[in-house]
């Protein structure tokens, strides 16, 4: 369980309690609006926000009935091997209930916190119940290699078999010789539904490579090097290198089949660890500024105490080596590669934010965007560094998020709709794409990991909306030359008009520009039906969302501003008059087969 639980208060009977357990847990407390007089976050509907949190892959404990808890995560359950934690408290503090994720962090919180207030935790996990572990739960620093077999051992026991402890007793029970068999150790074990191998996290394996190596090659020198050490490779805590090497996709490719965090450290640091070097090279030292990369960052990740146990072995292109610390690596040293994830959130309500999207921002140190855009994802915010960016401070907004991402942090960029239609997507990859000196960002922040999030843009909210006006060839345009020479907006007026596309427009006006949606409007109007229906559509997804038609003819530029997304329809989109108003549509061309013209 890597991320901080969230405690859920819903009265003032409670309220106490809640920062009792937050306090224990280093947590932040979300209070019910109205009932809850201090929250580090208020909410309005306990089921949505309890939802929200949960598919954001949030550890939850709730201050409040069980039931709650349940009826809100039951219509989005799916995986119990993805799923966070649930906790149930009581109010009164009587009783913590273990409801989602026992084997995942839960039954560790119900007892963590039931021993603080004194209460019963009514942990119902098999395992737990009758032997006080969880097999498939070692202790922290320690990592089961066979997780599949876990399950068929644990119901051996159950059914009465004994145990046999081979190597540390890790759970702390009882040696009864019996046929399961507990194997802790640092070499690899021969596995199976009743042998269960538990390996120590004592190693930390460096690694370095020339630019662009092949991942095989580093996978293969690695594997040898394991083998060769007789090292399970589930014995590795982290993989590791040199900062200039982040962005290395044969080390990140390791750190992910190796199931590991990727830990990078600077040249200074690493110098630091020249007098234990086993190999090194002034050579070394004049291309990067230390003498030893893979050894170095062996030692430097596994601490002072540790030792090379796999001095440094060179491929064509690679090098690995390996450092033994004397107990369990259980703080990873260094720093991580940074990531940036540019975060689509579509209109702003949760419901139309993907889970993706929420988990995202959840595990996210810092939020950078438009402060209105933060304030849209409301508790999700909550206690997260922020940093506010006006709106025309787009390249700012970039440029600050990469380069804090840069330093090793975990950044999202928060953008409204999809971020990927015209916003803060293309900005990010055009930084990327230019040196700092040709204006671009520093090579720390040209390193960093970017993963991007797909989310409802103006264009598709509003066409649902409307109905259907999408259900034929369409396309989108934005009217904003501040970024785009009028006479290219003109052109692909022209061209979708004649196309007969069914248009989106984005930025149809601003304050000072007033001209070009008229002279769109007219320039449709040679190529279209006056009665063509139009969609305005202001605010989407919000409170004040305000949807209306007009035919193209009365369009007309002062009931239109930034906020509307504008949906002119081609010659074929009609309105469907239904009895809760009209609908818009575009005839895919079914009608042929409805009305048996498929000549």
């Amino acid at each position: 369980m890597a991320v901080t639980p969230v405690v859920i208060c819903l009265n003032a009977s409670g309220e106490a309690l809640a920062h009792r357990v937050a306090k224990l847990l280093g947590a932040q407390v979300h209070g019910r609006e109205s009932r809850v007089e201090k929250a580090d976050a208020f909410f309005p509907n306990a089921l949505d926000h309890v939802r929200m949190l949960f598919a954001a892959g949030t550890p939850i404990v709730g201050v409040c009935a069980a039931g709650i808890l349940i009826r809100a995560v039951a219509p989005i359950l799916a995986n119990k091997l993805a799923e966070p934690p649930v906790v149930a408290v009581a109010d009164d503090g009587s009783a913590v209930l273990p409801l989602l994720g026992g084997h995942r962090g839960a039954n560790r919180l119900a007892s963590q916190i039931a021993a603080e207030i004194g209460a019963t935790a009514a942990v119902t996990t098999a395992g737990d119940v009758s032997m006080g572990m969880a097999l498939d739960e070692p202790p922290v620093g320690y990592r089961l290699a066979n997780q599949k077999d876990a399950k068929e051992a644990m119901a051996e026991l159950l059914s009465g078999a004994g145990v046999s402890i081979v190597g540390e007793n890790i759970f702390d029970i009882e040696d009864a010789g019996g046929s399961v068999e507990l194997v802790v150790s640092e070499a690899p074990v021969e596995t199976g539904p009743t042998r269960l191998a538990y390996h120590p996290q004592r190693f930390a394996l460096g690694v370095g490579c020339a630019r662009n190596a092949d991942p095989e090659e580093l996978w293969q020198n690695v594997s040898a090097q394991l083998a060769a050490a007789n090292i399970a490779p589930e014995a590795i805590a982290c993989v590791t290198s040199l900062d200039l090497k982040a962005d290395e996709r044969a080390m990140n490719d390791l750190a992910r089949r190796l199931g590991v965090p990727f830990r990078v450290f600077t040249a200074e640091e690493l110098e630091a660890e020249t007098a234990r070097l086993a190999n090194p090279s002034d050579v070394v030292f004049e291309e990067v500024g230390c003498h030893g990369v893979s050894e170095g960052a062996a030692l430097a990740a596994a601490g002072p105490d540790a030792e090379l146990v796999v001095e440094k072995v060179k491929t064509a292109n690679t090098t690995c080596a390996i450092a033994r610390a004397p107990e369990p690596i259980t703080e990873m040293r260094g720093r991580s590669r940074g990531k940036l994830s540019i975060v689509s959130i579509g209109p702003g309500q949760h419901t139309w934010r993907t889970p993706e999207a929420s988990h995202l921002l959840q595990e996210a140190e810092e939020l950078v965007g438009y402060g209105l855009y933060i304030d849209l994802i409301g508790p999700l915010a909550a206690g997260k560094t922020r940093s506010d960016f006006p709106l025309g401070g787009e390249e700012d907004r970039c440029r600050y998020a990469l380069e804090q991402a840069g330093k090793g942090k975990n950044v999202a960029l928060v953008c409204s709709g999809d971020a990927g239609i015209y916003a803060m997507g293309a900005l990010v990859y055009e930084l990327l794409d230019r040196s700092e000196d040709e204006k671009g960002v520093t090579d720390a922040a040209r390193r960093v990991e970017v993963v991007s999030t797909p989310g409802v843009s103006a264009l598709q909210g509003a066409a649902a909306r409307a109905g259907a006006p999408l259900g034929h060839d369409f396309c989108a345009i934005s009217l904003s030359d501040l970024l785009t020479h009028r006479e290219d907006i003109v052109k692909r007026l022209h061209a979708a008009a004649e196309g007969d596309f069914v248009i989106a427009f984005y930025n149809p006006v601003s304050m000072k520009r007033r001209t070009l949606l008229a002279e769109a409007r007219d320039i449709l109007l040679k190529h279209r039906p006056a009665d063509t229906p139009v969609m305005l559509a202001s605010n989407l997804g919000r409170p004040t969302e305000n949807i209306r038609y007009r035919c193209l003819d009365e369009l007309q530029v002062d009931e239109v501003d930034m906020l509307t997304v504008v949906l002119v329809g081609s010659s074929n989109s009609r309105l469907a008059q239904l009895g809760e108003g009209p609908r818009m549509f575009t005839p895919r061309g079914y009608a042929r087969r409805i009305d048996g013209d498929l000549s």
